[in-house]
Formats: C-alpha cells, structure tokens, sequence
C-alpha cells in the first residue's frame, strides 16, 4: 500500500481510481463494509483502490474544546486502512483554509483533477465541502458532470440492529467495555506508545511492567484491569498480558497511566520500544487496597484471570469476524 501524505505525493496520471473519502476514526466494521465495496468495484475496473482521510480530525479544528476523543492514531489509522485491502491512502490536512472549500471545489480540485476518480463509494451520510454543505445528492449531481459513478452503502450494524459508528465505539471504551466495541471494531481495540521508565513499583513486587508515555496514541478506555497483549512495532512475539488503566490509587498516584504486564515475564527490557497494547476484557475496576500485600494478592488473581481469557480460543474468535 501507498501512502501519500498531503496532494503534492501523489504519483502524477494516477487515475483511474475507486475512491472513499472520511475520517475513519477507529476502522471499524462500518467502515470496513465500505472499503470492501471499494475493493471490489477497484477490481472489477482495473483502478486503484484509494481512501482519502484528513489529518487533523476535523473535530480539532472546528470544535478543538469539544473535540471527540481520537479512537486511533494516524499511524494505525493508515495501517487498518492498508489492511482493509486499498491500494493507496491520501492524508489531506485538514485546517480552516482547506474547509472553506466549496464542496464543488473539493470534488473538482482532489477527486477529478488529482486522483482522476471514476467511481465513489460513500455512506448515505456523507458531508464534503464547506459548512458540511455537500450531500449524497450533490456528489451524485457532480459524479454526472464529471463522468464518475456514485455507489451509495446504507448504514451498517450488529445483531442488535445498532448502527456501527465512532460514536457508539467511544460509548462502549468509555464504559471500559472493550469487548463490545470489539464487536463493532471486528478486532481488538489498540493503544500505541513508547515505553518509558515508571516508579519501578512493578519490578519490586514481581510484577514488572511496560509504561506507555505521554502521548498514547488511541483512545484510553475508562480505568481498570484488563486482560490484553502487547508487541512491539518492529516485530517480534505477541505476548499476553494483564493491563493496568488508572492512576494507581493504592500509591496515591495521580498521573493516570497505562501499563502492561506480560504474563510471567520478568526479563523483558523494552525501554525506548514502541508498543502496541490491545485490550480484550475488562476484568475489574480500578481500585484502591488497603497496603502492599493486599495489592499483590489481587493482582495473582487478575494474571490468572487475565490467563483464562486469553486462553480462550471462544473468547478470541467471537468477535473477530469483519464483513
């Protein structure tokens, strides 16, 4: 895969091209719906596959108070995007000059003049251009005077009829519920980060873990135990591991933290690594202990139940089936 950071990497008389343009925050299964369609009309015109998506997240800039908590960095954003089967991803930046576009401007300038697209695949929800003005019908009404075919997919959801969305995924981190918005990812939800020296509590107390530091990329769910994995970015193992969220309150510790122990390893040096931590289950809220010893009684019982979960061929795999 391709990627092309900003239109001025973008290989001249790259057309045709089959394109989906959004924000994408956290590929989920909705978006993977779309980017399957984008795939499949690709092949069968013998163009290019590409998603545009912008950086910055808009939110950012409009909004920067209120912004929406970014489910995945850039990085894994354009990896998942790579992933799902496109050929090439285009990074817009995304600032106020470039949102004031009209979206007649934007359809000409990026999609006809850049990408020489022949065909659009989008949600029914779809907003370009400046104030979010174009709609559906106006990509279709600019797909008739610029020669490309429109492909609309409607909204997409689980069992339970719920549409798959960004939105309901932050919900479900936010309530520490990895699991479902496992349901809606189609895998694991990610953090990214380079691991740091901590207070060295861990190592001390035969629990010694992997600290990511400020900033983690990828939105932290709501403090807790979890069981998870980590590996680091340039290869190697997937190791299993129980992930503390929080800011250790048996400490009195007030910076809020994420940290990784890999299940009976207590010889990894991985200072200086970048990390990824997927997080599985929640197993139990943080909470404050009463001394040490009480601590580290609880913390044998979360590795244990980390290790059962993980074990679980049922618990991997019920989750993991993306349309």
């Amino acid at each position: 895969m391709e990627l092309w950071s900003g239109a001025g990497a973008v290989p001249a008389g790259v057309g045709p091209t089959v394109i989906t343009m959004g924000n994408f925050d956290g590929v989920h299964r909705g978006h993977l719906t779309v980017l399957a369609r984008v795939r499949r009309a690709a092949d069968a015109l013998g163009a290019r596959a590409v998603a545009v998506t912008f950086d910055p997240h808009p939110g950012q800039v409009h909004r920067p108070d209120a912004a929406p908590a970014l489910l995945t960095g850039l990085q894994d954003r354009v990896e998942l995007l790579g992933a799902a089967g496109v050929d090439a991803v285009l990074v817009l930046e995304y600032s106020m000059a470039f949102a004031r576009q009209s979206p007649e401007d934007f359809v000409q300038r990026y999609l006809v003049d850049l990408l020489g697209v022949a065909h659009v695949v989008v949600g029914r929800d779809v907003r370009f251009g400046w104030q979010n003005a174009g709609t559906i019908d106006t990509m279709v009404a600019l797909g008739r005077q610029h020669g490309f075919e429109v492909e609309v997919v409607d909204d997409v959801g689980g069992p339970d009829a719920a549409r798959w969305s960004s939105t309901q995924l932050r919900a479900r981190l936010d309530a520490g519920d990895v699991a479902g918005a496992a349901a809606i990812l189609g895998r694991w939800h990610r953090v990214r980060g380079v691991v740091v020296h901590g207070d060295a509590r861990g190592r001390t107390i035969g629990f010694p873990t992997a600290n990511l530091g400020a900033p983690v990329q990828g939105m932290v769910p709501a403090d807790g135990v979890y069981a998870g994995t980590l590996r680091r970015t340039d290869g190697g193992p997937v190791w299993p591991a129980a992930v503390s969220i929080g800011t250790n309150p048996t400490f009195d510790g007030v910076e809020r933290r994420v940290e990784a122990y890999v299940l009976d390893r207590t010889d990894l040096d991985l200072y200086g690594a970048e990390v990824i931590v997927e997080l599985v289950r929640r197993l139990r809220p943080m909470t404050r202990y009463d001394g040490v010893e009480a601590l580290v009684e609880q913390m044998h019982r979360d590795v244990a139940q980390a290790r059962q979960v993980l074990s679980s061929l049922e618990a991997r795999d019920s989750w993991a089936q993306a349309p």
